[in-house]
């Protein structure tokens, strides 16, 4: 019988909330990093599905969804994110443990791989619409936006000139953006819009930027593709087809990464457990069972 338990974790500056799906007596547990930063984990929901064979574990990353939203600003650091994941880890008992990572979360998990003092005990990172080089990621998007109607490339153009982020018209065009490349499910699933309505503009603003398409936050220089070759746990990447997180870029990822996995999902963009839920569940599950033979 499936369990199904929240509460909360003491993190540096506040405490975190926490839900845990799944039999604690079943496989590995995979424990979720959701992205931003500043997002919560609620468009992650159909993750649930992977309980069947192990605990899956969730939380609110401090300053979003759930968990506390302190006023110090110095909290939204990167280092912090870090030290934050290795409390999670610790408070909730996860050695062994998978780490899935999405989108700015795979910033997160690669940084804890990369700077941790012991990241001992993790079996393997499944990345979904990665981004690890933020420099790549702002040329990549900005390419995408050629993709767009003549009336939305103004629009945008326009209001990022005048930083006229908050307009109207501004939101309208992006939702054209976000409708192509983030969630092509139409109309989005309520899960998928509980992130957005319960996103941290302050937490995203500071780390980065006033929009997907210029980062001027702390991790408008984060690029860890030449320290990829350090991790030494299987790795799978996943993204889709018109992902923000382009084919392209995740395939050099992939090859910066020797033993790694890669797969592009066919109709489908930077959600794609959203958009095609089946297979991207089958190719997570898949993995891990491998990881852990």
């Amino acid at each position: 019988m499936m369990s199904d338990m929240e509460g909360q974790i003491a993190v540096t500056g506040g405490r975190v909330w926490y839900r845990m799906v799944g039999e604690e007596s079943a496989g590995t547990p995979l424990l979720v990093l959701h992205g931003g930063p500043g997002f919560s984990h609620d468009y992650l929901q159909p993750l649930e599905q992977l309980a069947r064979d192990r605990p899956v574990i969730f939380y609110d990353q401090l300053g979003s969804g759930r968990s506390d939203r302190p006023s110090d600003s110095s909290l939204w650091r990167l280092e912090r994110f870090v030290e934050e994941l290795g409390q999670v880890r610790e408070a909730l008992d996860l050695d062994p443990v998978h780490i899935l990572g999405s989108s700015w979360g795979s910033m997160l998990a690669t940084e804890y791989m990369l700077t941790h003092p012991d990241p001992a005990g993790v079996q393997s990172l499944v990345f979904t619409g990665p981004a690890l080089s933020a420099p790549r990621w702002e040329e990549d998007v900005r390419g995408l936006l050629s993709g767009l109607s003549p009336e939305s490339r103004r629009i945008i153009r326009e209001c990022e000139e005048a930083e006229q982020y908050d307009s109207e018209e501004y939101e309208e065009a992006m939702m054209e953006f976000n409708q192509k490349h983030v969630c092509r499910v139409d109309p989005w699933p309520d899960y998928v819009m509980r992130s957005f309505e319960l996103m941290s503009e302050e937490v995203y603003g500071q780390m980065w930027g006033p929009s997907e398409f210029t980062i001027t936050g702390t991790l408008r220089d984060f690029d860890r593709v030449d320290q990829l070759h350090r991790i030494e746990v299987p790795v799978l990447f996943i993204c889709g087809r018109h992902d923000e997180a382009t084919p392209e870029t995740c395939d050099i990822y992939h090859r910066s990464l020797p033993g790694s996995e890669f797969h592009v999902v066919e109709d489908a963009s930077h959600m794609q457990h959203v958009e095609q839920p089946e297979q991207f569940m089958e190719l997570v599950e898949n993995f891990l069972r491998r990881a852990e033979s």
